[in-house]
């Protein structure tokens, strides 16, 4: 099924633009959301692992169709946040989304990670990230309700890598 995929974790000069463009093409952020996106990714090229971004990133022939970016939590031992994952509508539904993350959480306990965490937003148009999440072994394990904007929850969802 991955057969056409090329996956790899260090990013690329031209990744900046591809990963804004990426983001753009899923209609789900923000402008302000997409330029953080591109920014993350700027700072890695920039800064190598001591900017704290690390990314698994999936390229069908030229085209990126899929990413993650996450990293350690400062001040902890072993959590990391997992910033982003973002897949093409053209690749969405086809078990891409499921790959990312499971490539992520092995890097992530490869890094000595023992819990992922994840932020979403609570609105209905997040309904299908918020049903991913639980369906790949995620729990919900806060509401921080009017968090992003008026009737604007955060979710966090959290899990325990190896069985813990």
């Amino acid at each position: 099924m991955f057969s056409d995929l090329t996956f790899y974790a260090e990013p690329r000069t031209a990744d900046p633009q591809r990963v804004e463009a990426l983001a753009r093409a899923t209609g789900f952020f923000s402008a302000a959301e997409v330029d953080i996106a591109r920014e993350l990714v700027e700072e890695r090229l920039q800064q190598g692992e001591g900017s704290g971004y690390f990314f698994v990133l999936a390229q069908a022939q030229a085209d990126l169709v899929g990413y993650t970016c996450y990293g350690p939590i400062p001040g902890s031992t072993h959590s990391h946040d997992l910033y982003w994952i973002v897949v093409h509508p053209a690749w969405q539904g086809r078990g891409l989304g499921r790959q990312l993350l499971t490539r992520t959480q092995e890097a992530i306990g490869a890094m000595g990670g023992r819990r992922v965490y994840i932020e979403t937003s609570a609105r209905s148009q997040y309904q299908p990230t918020q049903g991913f999440y639980l369906a790949n072994g995620y729990r919900q394990v806060a509401l921080l309700e009017e968090f992003y904007g008026p009737g604007d929850g955060k979710l966090i969802y959290c899990k325990a890598l190896g069985g813990e």
